[in-house]
């Protein structure tokens, strides 16, 4: 297998080939719009040509500061939120080793939260390791962000010096304008830049992702090469034969008939950010307009154990799409004891990886039956070059199941809305009277 494959043999009786005929008028529709860049939100299509586009200097720039910052440190704190670090931590959780690292730096995450006690310990931490810093952001004033790049921003000039600060940390923000720009000029950063016309959530594979990426070790220029053969293959498959686009038209019939929850299942605890990744990019894209399919991710067989009743017997508004890799790697053997105390005996000799296999097509059939359609995503290994595939894979699909929808799979006008509220509530000048109004209540 040298292939990502599609399989949506068991989405049940919920699913006819009619149906996915039916779509076809809508979906050349949309491979029009995307095509001739004239949907809505068409001004944020970036994502969809930068693989071929992205110039082999900017990938080797890039690489070139990545290494810089392994020479000076061995930690390299990511700041930022929502799009600006999802991708770089799926990729990164994905592909470097659970207990250790690869050859690269040990990533840690700041800025995609408010909680003070853990900034507090990772400071703490921080303390006794050499450290670089990431801070991603396109203005500079997302509130999360900005909080901890000032306390780190802080904890690296009383550490190094403001010269030696400046050497460790490296700005990825708009090419022209905002806080954070004025900032990286004043101070003399390394800067990268978020590209104008791609928004956050489709933004992993621009310096926003690719510079932690390197960082941690992972070949950025796999990853791009796969995404790069991706974007070729989505676009010139036959529509009804091309995945992405099946999977979005799949995900929209099922939609229809009531399956209002996606959950993403992944039978690998290193894809937990995977499904953190995947959450956003089609929640925001989709969540709008009082519309939209509630995506939610599940990690088996761990989840099995907790949220598995429930998908098996609860509502029936869920359904269900596998994340799997053929090739699982190192094979680990399950020991023959010589005895039978835990009843296990059967399986001596036989792989770990063949028991977990065994477990989701078990899981499969058991929800199928249980009336939750099945889909199921495979690629052939983990590595760079098939998480970048599967990152565009995704993207594309989204950007194809929102407009099925009929809404614009590019804004998010409704995060708006507790910002306004909090920053009233905080006491922020020019919201006085939005802040009565809101204590009043």
């Amino acid at each position: 297998m040298d292939q990502l494959i599609f399989d949506d043999g068991m989405a049940g009786s919920l699913l006819r080939q009619h149906e996915l005929e039916d779509l076809k008028a809508q979906l050349e529709a949309v491979d029009r719009m995307l095509d001739e860049k004239d949907g809505p939100g068409s001004e944020f299509l970036g994502w969809l040509d930068w693989p071929a586009q992205l110039e082999t200097t900017e990938l080797k720039q890039i690489q070139k500061v990545a290494e810089h910052l392994q020479g000076l440190a061995d930690v390299l704190v990511v700041i930022g939120i929502g799009g600006s670090y999802l991708g770089a931590r799926a990729a990164i959780e994905m592909l470097t080793p659970t207990f250790g690292t690869l050859k690269g730096m040990e990533v840690h995450y700041a800025g995609h939260h408010l909680n003070g006690e853990y900034m507090t310990e990772l400071l703490a931490y921080l303390e006794n390791k050499q450290v670089a810093v990431n801070v991603i952001s396109k203005s500079g004033t997302t509130t999360e962000p900005a909080i901890a790049f000032r306390l780190i921003k802080e904890m690296m000039e009383r550490k190094y010096g403001k010269s030696g600060a400046k050497e460790r940390i490296v700005v990825t923000t708009d090419a022209a304008r905002g806080a954070l720009k004025n900032l990286a000029d004043k101070e003399g950063y390394e800067t990268f830049v978020i590209p104008d016309d791609i928004g956050g959530r489709y933004s992993v594979l621009t310096p926003v992702g690719l510079l932690p990426i390197a960082a941690a070790g992972i070949d950025i220029e796999a990853m791009i090469r796969g995404a790069r053969e991706a974007q070729a293959l989505y676009l010139d498959q036959p529509i009804l034969d091309n995945a992405c686009y099946r999977y979005a038209a799949i995900r929209n019939i099922l939609h229809r008939k009531g399956k209002t929850t996606e959950i993403l299942a992944t039978f690998d605890p290193a894809f937990q950010y995977l499904g953190e990744w995947w959450k956003q990019l089609f929640g925001e894209s989709e969540g709008k307009d009082h519309m939209g399919i509630f995506p939610a991710s599940l990690q088996m067989t761990t989840d099995l154990h907790s949220m598995g009743q429930y998908v098996q017997d609860g509502q029936r508004i869920l359904f269900e799409t596998m994340v799997l890799v053929a090739d699982n790697g190192q094979e680990l053997l399950i020991p023959d004891t010589g005895e039978d105390d835990d009843g296990l005996g059967y399986l001596a000799g036989k792989p770990v990886s063949l028991v977990n296999h065994k477990a989701m097509e078990g899981t499969a059939m058991a929800h199928m039956d249980g009336g939750v359609p099945v889909l199921k995503i495979t690629i052939p290994k983990k590595s760079a070059y098939w998480t970048g595939h599967l990152f565009y894979f995704f993207m594309k699909a989204c950007a194809v199941s929102g407009y099925l929808l009929g809404v614009n799979p590019f804004n998010q006008p409704g995060v708006e809305a507790y910002k306004a509220n909090m920053f009233a509530l905080l006491g922020k000048p020019g919201s006085e009277t939005l802040k009565e109004e809101l204590e009043r209540r």
